[in-house]
């Protein structure tokens, strides 16, 4: 589909099909859209095709246990909630909105006082109006993740004809899309 007036290609169906920095692009927009995001630094530091990787520093401001230093865990809830919600947006499907319906997070251990936490969300399945996350939060030591998440997400598309209308679709295997993964300069 050649369109000059829109930055997109079209997929085999003939559905517009985002660029990628139309994908960056939402995403960023997404992520400062909500208030508390921009309010503890979450930075979106990847993004691909229903994947994400957002960073959230340390700060003093979140501590739970002022005797610990560690991190409060509502706000690793919150930052593995946008780190699933960036996923969504960034899915091939191309969706225009999202909001979370459910997320189950485990918690394993606490941050790491003073270290940045790093969560990462793989968007994996997608019907016609839900999305399914999985995303798993680690501080800089890496090994052992602070938690893990599952959650569904609403997936509104465009009208037709638009970009970002398409059928639904699936991911089975994110990390096959390693190609479609890149670092947000």
């Amino acid at each position: 589909m050649d369109d000059p007036g829109h930055d997109h290609d079209a997929n085999p169906e003939g559905n517009p099909v985002p660029k990628r920095q139309d994908i960056v692009r939402i995403a960023r927009q997404f992520i400062g859209a909500i208030p508390f995001s921009r309010a503890v630094g979450m930075e979106l530091r990847e993004i691909g095709e229903g994947w994400a990787r957002i960073t959230m520093p340390y700060s003093a401001e979140l501590v739970g246990e002022p005797s610990t230093g560690v991190i409060h865990g509502g706000a690793v809830s919150a930052l593995m909630d946008t780190c699933g919600g960036a996923a969504v947006m960034s899915h091939p499907t191309g969706p225009v909105s999202t909001a979370t319906i459910d997320l189950r997070i485990d918690y394993m251990r606490a941050a790491t006082p003073g270290q940045t936490i790093t969560a990462e969300a793989t968007c994996y399945h997608v019907t016609r109006s839900v999305a399914f996350v999985r995303a798993v939060a680690r501080d800089e030591t890496g090994e052992t993740p602070v938690a893990t998440a599952s959650g569904a997400f609403t997936l509104q598309r465009a009208t037709s004809g638009r970009l970002g209308a398409r059928s639904s679709g699936s991911v089975e295997n994110a990390t096959q899309n390693e190609e479609h993964r890149s670092a947000i300069p």
